[in-house]
């Protein structure tokens, strides 16, 4: 790229790039479908809203339903290796 950016410096711009996209995807998101931002002058002039199926649909997104069905481990494999067998046996169950 040029002499004054050294190779060392590439994870930490890589990082920042996430991060910047991950702050403009949550505020893009929250600017656009959330149901208490009024961008709207029609909205804007009821004091309260009674908007709550638009709230609940905005709480209840794809990915934290699909977060509910998954169980609340990060490496399961990885934790069944070092539990061992007895324990796996006794936390399966669902008594």
């Amino acid at each position: 790229m040029g002499r004054w950016l050294k190779p060392d410096v590439y994870p930490l711009i890589a990082a920042m790039t996430f991060v910047t996209g991950l702050c403009t995807f949550q505020l893009t998101r929250n600017v656009f479908m959330n149901p208490d931002v009024r961008v709207n002058k029609n909205n804007r002039k009821s004091a309260v809203l009674e908007n709550a199926e638009e709230g609940e649909k905005y709480h209840q997104h794809a990915f934290r339903r699909f977060l509910a069905t998954q169980r609340p481990e990060v490496f399961p494999a990885l934790n069944r290796f070092f539990a061992g067998p007895a324990t796996v046996a006794r936390s399966d169950r669902h008594d």
